[in-house]
C-alpha cells in the first residue's frame, strides 16, 4: 500500500496540490532556443484540459515564449529575478515563496516552466504530469532528474503518433509517496 506524501504547503493548509506538467524526450529534453521541443497537438489539448480554471507559474523566459499571453482562463503567475519587470495581464513575483503564497487557497496550482523553476519547485510539488516522448531531441534546457523510486505512476495513457503528432507520447501521472514506502 502506498501513501502519498503531502508538501509542506499542503499539511499546512495552506495549499491543497502543488502540480508540475511537462513534456520530455527520452533524456529529460525540454526544449531549445527557448522554444518546446516540437508542436504535438494532443499534448498541447491534455495541457490546456488539466491546466485550465488552475492558476499557472512560470518563468519569465517561459512567459516570453508563449505564443498567447496570457493563458486564456487561468491564472498565470510569473516568477522573474527582474525587480523592474513589467509584463501585462499577469502577476509578477520574485521568490517561490512569493508565488506559492498567491495560490495557498487554490485547490490546485501548477508549474508550467522552464528549466531553472521546475528545478527549483521539484522538491515542493505533489504531483507530476509528464508526457513522456520516447525519442531523443537536440536540447540546451533539461527537466530535473527524477527518483522515480518516490513516485507512484497513477495514470497513463499511450497516444500513438499520427499525421497531427509526430511522435508517440506516454502522459503520466505520478504522485510523491512517503518516505519509507
Amino acid at each position: 500500500m502506498s501513501v502519498f506524501k503531502p508538501s509542506e504547503e499542503r499539511k499546512n493548509n495552506k495549499m491543497v496540490n502543488l502540480c508540475m506538467i511537462a513534456v520530455i524526450g527520452k533524456n529529460f529534453e525540454l526544449g531549445k532556443d527557448n522554444q518546446l521541443l516540437c508542436h504535438l497537438p494532443a499534448d498541447l489539448k491534455r495541457f490546456k484540459e488539466i491546466t485550465l480554471g488552475c492558476p499557472v507559474i512560470m518563468g519569465d523566459r517561459t512567459w516570453e515564449s508563449l505564443p498567447i499571453k496570457p493563458l486564456p482562463k487561468r491564472r498565470n503567475i510569473v516568477i522573474t529575478l527582474d525587480k523592474n519587470a513589467a509584463y501585462d495581464n499577469c502577476e509578477i513575483v520574485h521568490t517561490l515563496d512569493d508565488a506559492v503564497a498567491l495560490v495557498k487557497n487554490e485547490e490546485k496550482a501548477f508549474i508550467i516552466g522552464g528549466a531553472t523553476i521546475y528545478k527549483l519547485f521539484i522538491d515542493r510539488v505533489d504531483t507530476l504530469y509528464l508526457t513522456r516522448l520516447d525519442a531523443g531531441f537536440d536540447a540546451d534546457v533539461f527537466f530535473p532528474e527524477v527518483d522515480f523510486s518516490q513516485w507512484q505512476l497513477v495514470d497513463e495513457v499511450v497516444y500513438e503518433k499520427d499525421e497531427k503528432n509526430a511522435y508517440t507520447m506516454r502522459f503520466q501521472t505520478f504522485k510523491r509517496l512517503e518516505p519509507g514506502f
